[in-house]
C-alpha cells in the first residue's frame, strides 16, 4: 500500500554528523585555555540556533557560528591565525568524502526496481548537491528536493507538488522531529533509523515520540523486509 519511499540524507543514507562532533572537538580544544568544555559547546548551540534563520544548516553556517562564538568568548581578543584554523577545518569538512552506511547501497538499488523513491533532504544547497553526486545513489532517486527545512507545511508541499496521497507515503530518515513527526501528523507512514549521534536540536521530547506511530529498525538492510510484510 505505498506508492513512493523517500529517504532523508544525512545520517540516514551516509555520515554526517560525525562530522560536526569531531570539528567541535577541535573547537572546543581551540578555545580552552579561555573556558570549560561545557560552556563553549552550550555557547556554540546557542549561537548555531540564533543563526539558523540566517544561514540555515549546514557547514558554512556551522563555521560562521564558531567564528562568532569564538569572537565572544574571547571577548575579541582571538587571533587571526586561530580564525583561519577555524576556516581550515570547515574546508576539511567540505572536502571529507562521502561514506555511505552500511546497507545503503545494496537496499536503495533494490528499492528503486520497485518503488519510485524520493530523496527529501535539508542543508546547504552546495553541499548537499556534492554530498548527493558524490554518492553514486542519485540515479535511483526519481525526484530529489533539498530543502530549507522539513516540517508538516514543507512536506505538505511536497504532497502537492507530486501529487502524493499522504497515506502511500513512506519517509524513512534518522531523526524523529524532521523526518518521523511531520510525515505522520499528515498521515503518511514513517520508519525511524536512529543514527547513533543525534545532533541536540533534532531531539524530541520523549511524550512525542512514545506517542507516535512508527517503525524503529536498527539498521536499513532490515528495510526490504519490513516492506514484504
Amino acid at each position: 500500500m505505498i506508492d513512493v519511499i523517500a529517504f532523508d540524507a544525512d545520517d540516514t543514507l551516509w555520515h554526517n554528523e560525525t562530522l560536526f562532533s569531531m570539528t567541535q572537538e577541535k573547537f572546543v580544544r581551540l578555545l580552552a585555555n579561555y573556558h570549560s568544555t561545557e560552556w563553549i559547546e552550550q555557547r556554540l548551540y546557542a549561537t548555531e540556533l540564533r543563526n539558523l534563520h540566517y544561514f540555515g544548516y549546514g557547514i558554512k553556517g556551522f563555521t560562521l557560528s564558531m567564528i562568532e562564538t569564538a569572537i565572544e568568548l574571547t571577548d575579541g581578543q582571538i587571533q587571526g591565525r586561530e580564525i583561519q584554523r577555524i576556516i581550515d577545518t570547515a574546508r576539511e569538512m567540505l572536502r571529507a568524502p562521502v561514506q555511505l552506511l552500511e546497507h545503503v547501497a545494496e537496499v536503495v538499488s533494490r528499492l528503486a526496481a520497485v518503488y519510485p523513491l524520493m530523496l527529501i533532504t535539508k542543508g546547504d544547497l552546495f553541499d548537499q548537491e556534492t554530498k548527493i553526486a558524490q554518492s553514486g545513489l542519485a540515479d535511483y532517486f526519481t525526484h530529489i528536493e533539498i530543502l530549507h527545512e522539513k516540517s508538516e507545511t514543507t512536506y505538505r508541499t511536497l504532497f502537492k507538488k507530486y501529487q502524493i496521497d499522504p497515506q502511500r507515503f513512506m519517509m524513512v530518515g534518522n531523526s524523529l522531529k524532521s523526518d518521523i513527526l511531520p510525515v505522520l501528523a499528515l498521515g503518511g507512514q514513517a520508519v525511524y533509523i536512529p543514527y547513533h549521534i543525534t545532533w541536540m536540536h533534532e531531539t524530541v521530547a520523549p511524550d512525542a515520540a512514545t506517542s507516535a506511530q512508527y517503525v524503529t529498525l536498527e539498521h536499513i538492510g532490515l528495510l526490504p523486509a519490513l516492506l514484504g510484510q
